[in-house]
């Protein structure tokens, strides 16, 4: 064990543990949307995540013609490139997204088919999207260009915030911000709550369920496609199963968190970005994706209706 290096380490470790735990967070959101109405885990989540990287990459090379030897943009054509990717993966991720509930999940929903069968169409529409796409790429890494400069906002005692992981961390929190208050406050996301606890008594009161469920996934997609976005912002690079380790990460960070808790898929998120960096600084780099397995079999051991879960069960009751 390396303790040096995670002494002297330390704030840059922060500093990276955050912008990959925000983009876990954002991830585990879709899986918690998803969970707390259908009480089923999306797992084709993953592959949404994926799609979303690839409209980034497609987006910045076909539509705005960069490549590898490209220099950065700057100014007013950065601000448009970058939104133009975000919005392309958002509405990627969130299309597909509503496409898998209406593919996979309603048929079964309205033939009253278990929670089994959902499962497995949820698995075979994962491993579809996924096999799609890796005949489609031949199995070859996609690079995306490098279209933001990636200089240091600011530099204390030589450690550096770099602009990707601001652009990171701050759009994270602000859109995690905007769909916490979009189902605390508004009338759509009451009626999701409402969906959450009781789907008969929701029927009873005029909720259209197939249309807050459709807004669930939508919702859930968006913020992937989001997350897709900022991946490919500070790794820069996507493959056909790029969605395996992050899905499996978001799904253990909200299983952390309390599976069906918003807000603790947001404090299992960074939880599972920090100590993915510093085990990884302590142990080794290799020791990176056990960290994730190790943490989702103790969660499951120990307390496994997560940090946050007993509230939720309670309001359920």
């Amino acid at each position: 064990m390396n303790f040096s290096v995670v002494g002297s380490q330390f704030f840059p470790l922060l500093i990276n543990g955050l912008a990959l735990g925000f983009i876990y967070v954002l991830v585990s959101v879709g899986y918690t949307m998803v969970y707390g109405v259908l009480r089923l885990i999306n797992f084709a989540n993953s592959e949404i995540f994926m799609l979303g990287t690839f409209a980034t990459a497609i987006v910045s090379t076909s539509v705005f013609k960069f490549n590898q030897n490209s220099q950065p943009s700057h100014g007013m054509k950065l601000v448009i490139v970058l939104l133009c990717c975000l919005l392309a993966s958002m509405a990627t991720s969130g299309v597909v997204a509503v496409f898998v509930e209406l593919i996979a999940y309603r048929r079964l929903r309205t033939k009253g088919a278990n929670r089994l069968g959902s499962l497995i169409s949820a698995i075979g529409t994962s491993i579809t999207l996924s096999e799609g796409v890796r005949i489609l790429t031949h199995s070859i890494p996609v690079a995306s260009p490098r279209v933001l400069s990636k200089f240091y906002v600011f530099k204390i005692h030589g450690v550096g915030l770099r602009i990707d992981q601001l652009l990171t961390i701050a759009s994270g929190l602000l859109l995690f911000i905007a769909v916490d208050r979009f189902v605390t406050k508004t009338r759509m996301g009451k009626a999701i709550r409402a969906v959450s606890m009781s789907e008969e008594n929701s029927k009873l009161m005029g909720i259209n369920l197939n249309r807050v469920i459709s807004l669930t996934f939508l919702i859930g997609g968006l913020v992937t496609g989001a997350a897709a976005f900022m991946y490919m912002t500070v790794y820069e690079q996507t493959v056909f199963n790029v969605g395996f380790n992050i899905g499996l990460a978001a799904f253990t960070a909200a299983v952390l968190g309390g599976i069906g808790n918003l807000r603790g898929a947001f404090y299992g998120g960074l939880a599972l970005g920090l100590a993915e960096e510093y085990f990884s600084a302590l142990l080794g780099s290799q020791w990176k994706e056990i960290t994730v397995f190790v943490v989702l079999v103790l969660v499951l051991l120990v307390k496994p209706n997560g940090l946050f879960g007993e509230a939720v069960q309670q309001t359920r009751v």
